[in-house]
């Protein structure tokens, strides 16, 4: 799979109700590892990533980056790993964190040039990767290092799928005319862009709306740049977006109101400022003390795996000079030899021993795996038996629609004697089932018993679909409630198990 068909809608869902985006994205990434679709959970993690940055959760953010390079290195994918060091770039680069920003970013664009020299994408595609270099330099405040990079972006760019936006460029492009003194032509550029970001990348305005005040207050108009100083905080607020961009936006407000003498206002934003501040990039800060340290697991797992290595190696040898000393002992004497044997004697009873429970623990298991295949079989065929049953009462109340609405010749009479024939109970339906569960799954029952006494007959009955791992549309059928009513009970139900907020219902129904 190429990196390009990674950058798909994930602009789109940052841009939704950033709660809303988390949840889904995390489902889909759980839905595809199960569907053993590595590729796309990947593509999801890094959305997942891009919606925790936007809400300056950075630890969260970078959990999920070292989750994405442990499966990227599992299938040992190059262009994955371009991507996330693509990303990792752009996360460094808010830190201020040059030196890895730049590293990241360089390994990013090696992997894509190989790629464009292999043949295996368009190089087009360059300029997602000197994009990256473009804001990284604007958030440096280097614009001819900006600049430099830009025209490397218009030198590649063409329209292809899933290009950088033309307006995108022209955002920068218009930072990089302020900051040479070409003020004019920035507000221009400004507002030929601002159409397309206000329906495409609405929350992006915090950017854009910050930078237009830059420009005014270079040409002095100052009330004008506070106005849209304020326009950028208030679209920060309403999409819970860029908000670790806000400290700089009250910075901006204390040097304005500092100019104009109105110290009140002036000491109320730089608060505000030094608040943020410590709350997004602090280091004595609780959300972003390990993010500063940067918690690179991946690679203290493979130091880990070396260190293991050399951990046997070094066990290997000792005991090749035990070896070598037991051999030069048994020279000594017949007496010595008679306790090496006693001893090697001794070992082969223990061994003996060890591989006799060995062999019992393994029986054990084997007759455990054998019940549990057994049971699970059972289960199985019970909610097979119980969704045909469903089914067959699903049928049943079609055909007495049927006869309700009965058009042919049929007496009223004779239709109604069949109508009262015909029952449809899904309360003898879960009757039936519970009964047949019960026996199957006798020790389940009674460990949610003796551990949830509590516990209702309705949330007896969801626990056993659970185990059943019946989905929530064909629970409904089977309680006669609607999909909703279903996940408002499991949701109860997990509050009454006391389950944390990660922990899976499913899988821990599954374990008792």
């Amino acid at each position: 799979m190429k990196l390009d068909e990674f950058f798909t809608d994930s602009n789109r869902i940052k841009y939704e109700s950033s709660e809303a985006a988390i949840k889904k994205l995390k489902q889909t990434h759980k839905e595809l590892l199960q569907k053993g679709d590595t590729l796309k959970s990947i593509d999801a993690l890094m959305q997942l990533a891009d919606v925790y940055g936007h809400r300056a959760d950075y630890a969260s953010s970078y959990d999920v980056f070292w989750q994405s390079l442990f499966l990227a290195d599992k299938i040992k994918n190059d262009s994955l790993d371009g991507l996330i060091a693509w990303r990792l770039g752009r996360f460094y680069s808010f830190y201020k964190r040059e030196e890895e920003s730049l590293k990241y970013l360089n390994k990013a664009l090696s992997i894509r040039k190989n790629m464009v020299q292999e043949g295996n994408t368009d190089p087009a595609y360059l300029v997602h990767n000197y994009f990256a270099f473009v804001s990284t330099y604007r958030e440096l405040d280097m614009p001819e290092l900006a600049s430099t990079y830009l025209d490397s972006c218009l030198i590649y760019y063409k329209e292809v799928e899933n290009q950088v936006p033309m307006s995108q460029l022209n955002f920068e492009k218009a930072f990089i005319l302020s900051r040479t003194g070409q003020n004019q032509k920035a507000l221009e550029l400004l507002k030929s862009i601002e159409p397309w970001f206000l329906e495409n990348r609405p929350s992006y305005m915090v950017l854009v709306y910050t930078y237009w005040g830059d420009v005014l207050q270079n040409t002095g108009d100052l009330n004008s740049s506070v106005q849209y100083y304020e326009k950028a905080i208030a679209v920060s607020e309403k999409y819970k977006n860029h908000i670790d961009f806000t400290p700089l936006i009250y910075e901006r407000l204390t040097e304005h109101y500092k100019k104009q003498g109105n110290y009140q206002k002036a000491y109320e934003n730089l608060k505000i400022a030094k608040e943020l501040d410590a709350l997004f990039f602090d280091g004595r800060s609780s959300k972003n003390k390990s993010m500063l340290e940067i918690r690179d697991e991946f690679r203290i797992e493979k130091q880990r795996q070396s260190d293991l290595i050399q951990k046997q190696r070094f066990e290997k040898l000792q005991q090749e000079e035990h070896i070598s000393m037991l051999q030069r002992i048994i020279l000594l004497g017949t007496i010595v030899f008679i306790l090496i044997l006693a001893f090697f004697f001794f070992r082969h009873l223990r061994n003996k021993h060890k591989l006799e429970k060995q062999l019992i623990r393994r029986n054990k298991e084997l007759e455990i795996q054998k019940t549990n295949e057994l049971l699970e079989l059972k289960n199985k065929e019970l909610a097979a038996s119980v969704l045909q049953l469903v089914e067959k009462d699903e049928f049943l109340k079609e055909l007495k629609e049927k006869l309700k609405s009965n058009k042919d010749n049929l007496q009223q009479s004779e239709v109604n004697k069949l109508l009262r024939t015909i029952s449809v109970s899904n309360n003898n339906n879960w009757e039936e089932f519970r009964l047949r569960f019960t026996a199957v799954n006798e020790k389940f029952y009674k460990k949610l018993t003796e551990k949830y006494p509590k516990l209702t007959q309705s949330d007896h009955k969801i626990c056993a679909l659970i185990k059943l791992n019946f989905s929530s549309k064909d629970m409904a059928r089977l309680l006669g409630i609607s999909v909703e009513s279903v996940h408002t009970t499991r949701y109860r139900l997990r509050k009454k198990l006391q389950l944390e907020r990660k922990e899976n219902l499913e899988d821990f129904i599954a374990q008792l």
